[in-house]
């Protein structure tokens, strides 16, 4: 009877033991599908990291202009941190920025101060980015600055700076210049060896209305004017809000829009047709030829 029980309990041991040993297998599983190393989570591709170093693009014996640092993020858009410096004992000059482009292309500056003579500033470079952003521009590799420093109380000196000036963020040998890809979608206006005008799209509930969204590239060397002439819709006359600078070998996304309030005035409830006269042409040389005069008639 003794050895009975024993042999019971040698085989309820052993069950044990083998059940104990069974669960192992499956601990490492478990253990395994948590393993960071063998995880099936997305791994987040690494950015190259790079490091601005402080530059001085201006600096003469009236005035200077340093850049610090970058901020990529801001609120406002891409913005550079800049330190204005008035060198003159006795004069006081604004510190402004005629256009500005990023890889090529034209974007708008917030900005503009007074500084005081011999007064220093710390002030802030903002380069709107959005439309950038939306049309594939997201690396900022070569940052074009036209400052223009001038007498503040005496328009009719000559500015004490004025010139452009270039910003390479992560170096110079690492800027490009954009290149825009067609899309299906593209509608040619002008197309020929000096400029380009493409319609790359329709916005009937932009911020200032009813909109065609352009792009206009520059080919000459000297800087060029865009403008619209006699623009109707629906054959009700409706001037646009439209006329831009497109610099020598630049180019630009831009709009042509129509307020809300035209539209209804005229009773356009949708727009069927537009038409407008297309003009480009040197803005330094009114005597010269158009580039472009053409009339444009578009169905949206």
């Amino acid at each position: 009877m003794k050895n009975s029980k024993l042999a019971i309990c040698s085989v309820l041991t052993a069950l044990l033991l083998t059940g104990c040993s069974s669960s192992k297998p499956a601990d490492k599983e478990e253990n395994a599908s948590v393993n960071p190393e063998e995880s099936t989570e997305p791994v987040k591709e690494e950015t190259e990291e790079f490091t601005f170093e402080e530059i001085t693009p201006v600096d003469n014996e009236f005035c200077s202009v340093t850049i610090r640092e970058i901020d990529p993020d801001s609120i406002w858009g891409y913005t550079l941190k800049a330190v204005l410096e008035n060198k003159s004992t006795d004069k006081t000059y604004m510190y402004s920025i005629e256009s500005a482009t990023v890889n090529g292309v034209h974007c708008d500056p917030l900005f503009a101060n007074e500084i005081a003579p011999g007064k220093k500033s710390n002030e802030d470079i903002t380069l709107s980015s959005n439309t950038l952003k939306e049309n594939g521009i997201s690396d900022f590799t070569d940052i074009e600055l036209v400052f223009r420093i001038y007498d503040s109380n005496d328009w009719s000196a000559d500015p004490v700076f004025h010139d452009a000036v270039h910003i390479y963020p992560q170096g110079e040998d690492k800027a490009v210049q954009f290149v825009r890809e067609p899309a299906s979608g593209d509608q040619i206006l002008i197309d020929n060896d000096q400029v380009s005008v493409i319609v790359t799209g329709y916005d009937p509930d932009s911020i200032w209305g009813y909109s065609i969204n352009l792009y206009l590239v520059n080919k000459t060397d000297q800087n060029l004017m865009y403008s619209v002439d006699g623009a109707s819709i629906n054959g009700f006359m409706a001037d646009p809000f439209f006329a831009t600078t497109v610099n020598a070998s630049r180019s630009e996304f831009t709009s042509l829009s129509w307020s809300n309030s035209k539209l209804e005035e005229n009773g356009i409830t949708d727009v069927e047709e537009i038409e407008f006269t297309l003009r480009v042409y040197s803005p330094d040389n009114f005597g010269a030829d158009d580039l472009v005069n053409e009339v444009i008639k578009l169905n949206p």
